[in-house]
């Protein structure tokens, strides 16, 4: 590495990276750093570059973990991160793009490790790993400080929060939520609760915990905004698994119970950031749910942010921390989007527990942009996997039991519904079309996927169809 390019061939034999696995301690102070951030080097784009880079760095890998213990060089690594990361927002103002370039390798690097250490080892020895440190030298105390591993997570935070997006610092902030789900990927391989795991205390009791709010607004931000990704980041183009979805694919698959499908590969180009902070989102929020055995302020947040544009919006009925934002704009991201499961369990999320957001979206005069993308999902029901489905059916449940929406939808009109293949649509209602795509959902699901749906069923007034 140093100032020169690498290839992922070549990092088993790089110098700087052999000397950080081997060894020797080296402080956090050694100019050492400087050489081993300077490096350039194109993060994996598919499948086969990750794989090759797993392959290429597992010896040494298996050398830091051996040795780190004595020489604590993975903290110190996070030590070298942390500062660099509290002089972040001040580079970017300056537009220091070498500085922000050290930080992204810094992140980069530990992103790997921790990835690694996590996969091979307990979460109980990855913490001991991430707090080691060399015996004192020349009559020096030992520090006595707060575990690395809250420093780490609450900086991770605060870079998200606080940091701009811009060109120069897309793939910090990308690499910053990645690491974020590294970190609580620990549940995958955890035979207990999330809520016993020490990352996961750390994330909702610890001191970045404090930002849950600002976090959930910055993630939902950037799921709206779907910016676009440099091209210096993820070249156009770049298709298939990269390291950047891999891991999502895993926390996706752990958060459907094996049915979801993954990170779709449409629009990945386009708004990778995007796509991670949705995950993220999800992740935060759908584990620790159980507020008796620990509070889980990301859940919170997301169930009671309440609409930037409503001049006379009414206050919530308890007093808890809550933030802002346009639900017009989330409205709309939500029905490009609502292809995508991921986007559903948002979606379902949001229509179950915040009742803002509810009320809102029942109030719409245009509520068929969002309802007939989900019934284009539930007629393609074999293009999707059945959790994606079954989200879908749930959702129309829910707002069925509004009077008012069971009375709309009969009166909007639709035209030259095209992608309903089994009959020529020219005009009908959007209820029409809503009892005729969920009948063949499900005689679908009877007779092919045996998910069988009864609530439709129900001769309840919450249910009703005409």
């Amino acid at each position: 590495m140093g100032s020169s390019s690498s290839t992922i061939s070549e990092l088993k034999d790089n110098e700087c990276l052999r000397r950080f696995a081997g060894k020797e301690p080296i402080s956090h102070n050694d100019p050492f750093w400087n050489q081993m951030l300077s490096f350039s080097f194109s993060p994996p784009r598919h499948c086969s570059d990750y794989q090759l880079l797993e392959e290429s760095t597992q010896s040494l890998c298996k050398t830091l973990l051996t040795n780190n213990l004595q020489t604590g060089n993975v903290g110190s690594l996070v030590r070298v991160f942390l500062m660099r990361n509290s002089e972040l927002k001040a580079s970017t103002q300056c537009e220091d793009n070498v500085f922000t370039w050290q930080t992204y390798n810094a992140l980069f690097i530990l992103r790997c490790i921790c990835k690694y250490f996590l996969e091979t080892i307990t979460e109980e020895s990855f913490l001991k790993q991430l707090q080691a440190r060399p015996p004192p030298q020349d009559g020096e105390l030992p520090d006595d400080e707060q575990p690395l591993i809250e420093h780490l997570q609450n900086a991770l935070v605060e870079l998200i929060v606080d940091v701009p997006i811009l060109d120069g610092t897309y793939a910090v902030h990308l690499e910053a939520t990645n690491a974020i789900l590294v970190l609580m990927s620990v549940q995958m391989f955890m035979q207990t609760p999330a809520f016993k795991s020490q990352i996961y205390r750390t994330m909702m009791g610890g001191k970045c915990s404090i930002h849950a709010c600002l976090l959930m607004k910055q993630l939902l931000q950037r799921y709206i905004g779907q910016q676009k990704c440099p091209v210096n980041v993820l070249p156009s183009g770049a298709q298939g698994g990269s390291i950047i979805l891999n891991l999502a694919s895993g926390l996706w698959s752990l958060l459907t119970l094996g049915y979801g499908r993954g990170q779709q590969t449409t629009n990945v180009d386009e708004a990778v950031l995007a796509n991670q902070s949705l995950l993220l989102i999800l992740v935060l929020t759908n584990h620790c749910t159980n507020e008796k055995t620990i509070h889980n302020p990301y859940r919170q947040a997301l169930f009671s942010f309440t609409n930037s544009q409503e001049i006379n919006g009414s206050s919530p009925t308890q007093a808890v921390a809550t933030f802002k934002l346009d639900y017009s704009a989330m409205f709309s991201t939500l029905c490009q989007t609502v292809k995508e499961d991921q986007s559903t369990l948002l979606l379902y999320l949001l229509l179950h527990r915040n009742q803002q957001f509810r009320v809102y979206v029942l109030a719409r005069a245009d509520i068929e942009e969002l309802i007939v993308p989900i019934l284009k999902v539930l007629y393609q029901a074999q293009d999707h996997s059945s959790h994606h489905i079954y989200m879908a059916l749930i959702i129309l449940l829910i707002l069925s039991e509004d009077d008012f929406f069971n009375k709309v939808v009969h009166e909007i009109m639709l035209k030259n519904v095209t992608w309903y293949a089994d009959r020529a649509l020219s005009s009908l209602s959007l209820g029409g079309l809503l009892v005729l795509v969920v009948i063949r959902t499900i005689q679908f699901n009877m007779t092919r996927m045996r998910v069988i749906v009864t609530f439709f069923f129900v001769p309840n007034e919450t249910v009703r169809f005409r």
